[in-house]
């Protein structure tokens, strides 16, 4: 089978699924918070969103995976979100805000990939380049060290290899290149696998909700508030969609009352505006 066809194949098993999937649920009882928690001229995350009363921001170690998130930097308020094409997608309810970052000009960048970017970013950011590495759907681990010293994949049928072919660099227009690949041959199903089932007790910045599968969908934990006295946290949830889609910050259609955030109290599954996840469905790098 000829390359492009067995990246376009994996792109097909690996795509988000559709909004037909969600399944319908209760309105979640207990918090009915009514206050705005929405500063509009907030600039990252943590400035934009405000914890209900009663709940405090769990504050991140300083140059770490949770607070690269927990401070990542917003569009400005009132933002759409653009589709890779350029098309705006339509806010029907789905989302609260938008990640400052590029989506690209392929339809690449979907569910899984935005999990996966913004993870490679703050390792990129950090200089922690041998720890950049996502399996594709094949199994085929792709290492960004080995991508830094000049050597690209080369996929046939279902056979990849490296083979070197360019002088060594860790230049961010290489970087991104790489991205591309990975984005091609991974997705849900592989990143799934490569992570470990977390609870919803320990749940931390920087954990996914993901359901691997065709279809399958992914979702990664922003931020996260929790109340002190009773144990329960609040979290904030961001996703790319497909086609692929700039990321965005997700509104909680079963609690408008402290929408954008989310409870980790909920009952039965997690309903999300485009998506539902089971409670076993939250993982970690």
């Amino acid at each position: 089978m000829p390359p492009y066809l067995y990246s376009f194949l994996f792109m097909i098993l690996t795509a988000c699924g559709s909004k037909a999937e969600q399944v319908t649920a209760e309105v979640s009882e207990g918090i009915t918070e009514t206050e705005v928690l929405v500063n509009p001229v907030g600039k990252t995350i943590a400035e934009r969103f405000s914890p209900p009363n009663g709940y405090s921001r769990v504050m991140q170690s300083q140059n770490s995976y949770g607070a690269y998130l927990q401070h990542f930097k917003l569009k400005p308020h009132g933002a759409q979100v653009h589709y890779y094409n350029g098309e705006v997608k339509t806010n029907d309810g789905i989302y609260d805000a938008v990640l400052a970052i590029d989506v690209g000009n392929r339809d690449l960048q979907q569910c899984a990939d935005a999990v996966m970017r913004l993870r490679a970013e703050y390792l990129y950011g950090q200089e922690q380049y041998d720890a950049i590495h996502f399996n594709f759907t094949s199994g085929f681990r792709a290492d960004y060290s080995k991508w830094q010293q000049g050597y690209r994949v080369i996929v046939k049928g279902n056979n990849c290899s490296w083979v070197k072919k360019a002088a060594p660099s860790t230049a961010y227009a290489s970087f991104k290149e790489y991205l591309q690949v990975v984005f091609a041959y991974a997705g849900t199903l592989s990143l799934e696998k490569e992570m470990k089932a977390v609870s919803m007790d320990d749940l931390q910045v920087g954990d996914v909700f993901i359901k691997g599968g065709s279809p399958g969908h992914a979702v990664i934990v922003m931020d996260v508030a929790v109340q002190e006295q009773t144990g329960e946290k609040l979290f904030l949830l961001a996703q790319s969609y497909m086609p692929a889609q700039e990321i965005h910050i997700l509104k909680n259609p079963t609690n408008p009352g402290i929408s954008p955030w989310y409870s980790t109290n909920f009952k039965g599954p997690l309903i999300t505006p485009e998506w539902t996840f089971q409670k076993s469905h939250l993982k970690r790098f």
